[in-house]
């Protein structure tokens, strides 16, 4: 049976960023159906240390961030993505979701904005590889906005493949960072067309045998949400459950880090399921 953890902080509906915070008003009641299964266990997140997320932003710009009143969680929404990928790398837990209070991957080395703060993931990705063995990552961000921070910070590191589902086609060189267009257009298939992509691209992880899969998963492509791919909840779990299939088949653990997304409805009609999904075999 796989082991999940649920990363969650109280800080994450009553500080930060306002949309970001209302989305997230029934939860953790909203899970209280998965989190009766017996592999299912839910953990606070850990303050991130301001050690930590110096090894990534340089020092001005977090000082900035914190004048800033909606980046009050962003050391929680960090510290749990960070415990979580530790947790995954040391063979504690087999996958994982983490909750946020601020966004994470459109911050860059020197700038913050569109409600992200410090950037989660490469700050994890760099904390996990000074105190575990694992070096090679896999990011798949299905996110409905752009993850340029991410991208800028990752530069040109040859252990870290990033595919961006997002509304530009583009490959680096040497193919370790690729944005694919998956927004429909006028009478295109809609969900269909972004399944298909990623179905098409998940074999590039595959071939790069990752140490631990990342997705950044947004719910702002939800069919109601503002930057609307046209998703449903259906959709959700089908991709979850892709990612699952190819993280148990490399052997590798698996971790869910929310990003984007505002609506309240959407938020609880869309999480649960991928955290279900997450505790099946």
């Amino acid at each position: 049976m796989k082991q999940v953890g649920v990363f969650y902080h109280p800080a994450f509906k009553t500080q930060g960023y306002l949309t970001l915070r209302g989305r997230l008003q029934d939860f953790p009641g909203a899970l209280e159906g998965v989190l009766q299964r017996p592999n299912v266990r839910l953990l606070e997140c850990p303050r991130a240390s301001r050690e930590m997320i110096l090894k990534v932003h340089p020092r001005e710009m977090v000082a900035m961030a914190d004048l800033e009143d909606e980046c009050r969680s962003a050391y929680e929404s960090v510290g749990g993505v960070a415990a979580a990928m530790e947790a995954l790398a040391q063979g504690e837990l087999d996958r994982a979701f983490c909750f946020t209070g601020a966004g994470g991957h459109h911050a860059g080395l020197r700038e913050f904005w569109d409600s992200s703060c410090f950037n989660d993931v490469v700050i994890a990705l760099t904390h996990v590889r000074e105190v575990t063995a694992a070096r090679r990552f896999a990011i798949i961000d299905t996110d409905a906005t752009h993850a340029g921070g991410t991208l800028q910070l990752l530069g040109e590191d040859p252990e870290v493949l990033h595919i961006c589902f997002c509304r530009s086609n583009y490959c680096t060189a040497d193919g370790l960072a690729l944005e694919v267009n998956v927004y429909p257009s006028s009478g295109s298939r809609g969900p269909q067309l972004f399944l298909e992509k990623l179905q098409k691209y998940l074999p590039k992880v595959r071939e790069f045998r990752p140490d631990l899969l990342v997705w950044y998963f947004g719910f702002n492509s939800h069919v109601d949400e503002p930057a609307s791919l046209g998703l449903t909840e259906t959709d959700y779990v089908a991709s979850c459950g892709l990612l699952v299939s190819l993280a148990d088949d490399l052997g590798r653990p698996l971790l869910v880090v929310l990003g984007g997304g505002v609506i309240r409805r959407v938020a609880a009609a869309v999480i649960p399921g991928i955290i279900k999904r997450l505790s099946e075999d």
